[in-house]
């Protein structure tokens, strides 16, 4: 029988070699998202988008007929808004959503909900789908671009905040004159 001899040094310079190589493939940090356009707070957000509805006054705006269950749930999620339990509002109008589905008005509440949870990107979702259904005129047309726009500036995008700021006006429409 030959001694064997039990080297540690093969080992150990396979680990060397190893942790040098997985020293090599380690990628240098992300660079930091940009920061947002706007310092705005999601409250005064969803205010900003509510001042640029407008009220309406002496313009075109389609106003559906309301089931009176939405029309309770869409209260409630105002009652819940404003005592700022946000989460229970969002839920609140998700039910209503599920009664109408397309509804805009409901659309638009929702995707204002969803600055005020802090989640711009569902936002602008709710916003854009609650546009392409929508009479696409009115106080609630601006709305949607405004939140958009609000989207826009918490992705540090200037160029699609400022597209979005001038489809604002494309929606308003003087009403019919009747004489």
């Amino acid at each position: 029988m030959s001694p064997r001899i039990h080297s540690a040094a093969p080992r150990g310079a396979l680990s060397v070699f190893l942790l040098a190589l997985a020293a090599c493939t380690t990628q240098p940090p992300a660079p930091p998202p940009p920061a947002p356009l706007t310092t705005s707070t999601p409250q005064q957000q969803v205010a900003a988008i509510r001042a640029a509805g407008g009220d309406g006054e002496g313009e075109l705006a389609v106003q559906p007929l309301r089931d009176p269950k939405v029309e309770d749930l869409r209260a409630k999620a105002e009652r819940l808004e404003a005592q700022q339990h946000y989460d229970d509002a969002a839920s609140t109008l998700d039910q209503a959503l599920e009664i109408v589905p397309d509804d805009p008005a409901l659309l638009q509440e929702r995707a204002e909900a969803a600055l005020l949870q802090g989640d711009h990107a569902r936002a602008e979702a709710l916003a854009r789908r609650a546009f392409e259904t929508g009479s696409q005129v009115g106080p609630l047309c601006r709305r949607h671009w405004a939140t958009i726009e609000q989207s826009r500036l918490l992705e540090s995008d200037a160029a699609g905040a400022a597209a979005a700021k001038a489809k604002i006006d494309a929606c308003t429409v003087a009403g019919v004159n009747r004489y």
